[in-house]
């Protein structure tokens, strides 16, 4: 009888501490990836990349949510899947996720830059600019753990002022005053993106997917001569150690 008391205690205890620390609920991932421009296939064929090691990794198909510029055109090489990425639609999509306590947020954009001007969206001729970006993950991702990775020219300006919050890992392909490279029509990616991808096949968390992804970028531009873009990264203090599970 001692024993069966024991061992019922036991079980309680365990549960009260699952439940204290919300071990028992599942992490419910949303993704939103955007390929802002239709100059090159490299955007629309990063976030085909990105999609697809997010399914892999067991975030189910309805919340991947994929938009480019290519969208319903005719001779459309990007995802069928995709509705157009235009401005509002970009915006209006982070915004509407919706996030509840267990969810989080994962926000990938990859395109041209400007300085000073942020991320060209080619649909409608438009730019996607650090404040608004700001506003529409703080509908829809509200608190909960985000992680948002901008890739173009001069996107480092996404990891500074409106975008930084505690809960956010931002990852950009650039400093805000320098260049990115490789965008080409006879590439597969550009440089940055090439680099993340190869790096999110076997890193722990978002700390190593930027020192890693830093140092590959670093290596590319020295073999071709380039000036270095600086990839920049800002981690906010509930999500510092944040690990690379889905």
């Amino acid at each position: 009888m001692r024993q069966h008391l024991i061992t019922a205690f036991g079980a309680v205890l365990i549960l009260a501490l699952v439940a204290r620390h919300g071990v028992a609920e599942a992490e419910h991932w949303q993704a939103v990836l955007v390929a802002g421009d239709t100059a090159q296939p490299v955007f629309d064929n990063a976030i085909r990349a990105v999609g697809t090691w997010l399914s892999e990794h067991g975030v189910p198909e309805a919340d991947i949510h994929r938009l480019s510029a290519n969208a319903g055109q005719r001779d459309s090489r990007g995802d069928p899947r995709a509705e157009p990425a235009t401005l509002h639609r970009v915006l209006d999509r982070i915004a509407s996720l919706q996030s509840q306590p267990a969810d989080r947020c994962f926000v990938f954009i990859t395109s041209h830059g400007g300085e000073g001007l942020g991320i060209y969206l080619s649909r409608e001729d438009e730019m996607l600019r650090p404040a608004a970006l700001a506003r529409a993950l703080s509908q829809g991702c509200a608190g909960v753990p985000t992680v948002v990775i901008v890739s173009g020219c001069y996107s480092g300006a996404f990891a500074r002022g409106p975008m930084a919050a505690p809960n956010r890992v931002i990852l950009t392909a650039a400093r805000a005053d320098r260049s990115s490279f490789g965008c080409a029509a006879d590439k597969t990616y550009t440089d940055y993106d090439a680099c993340l991808l190869g790096t999110l096949a076997h890193a722990a968390n978002w700390q190593a997917v930027f020192a890693e992804t830093r140092a590959c970028v670093g290596r590319r531009e020295r073999q071709l001569g380039e000036t270095p873009s600086l990839p920049q990264a800002r981690f906010g203090a509930a999500v510092r150690n944040l690990p690379l599970q889905f």
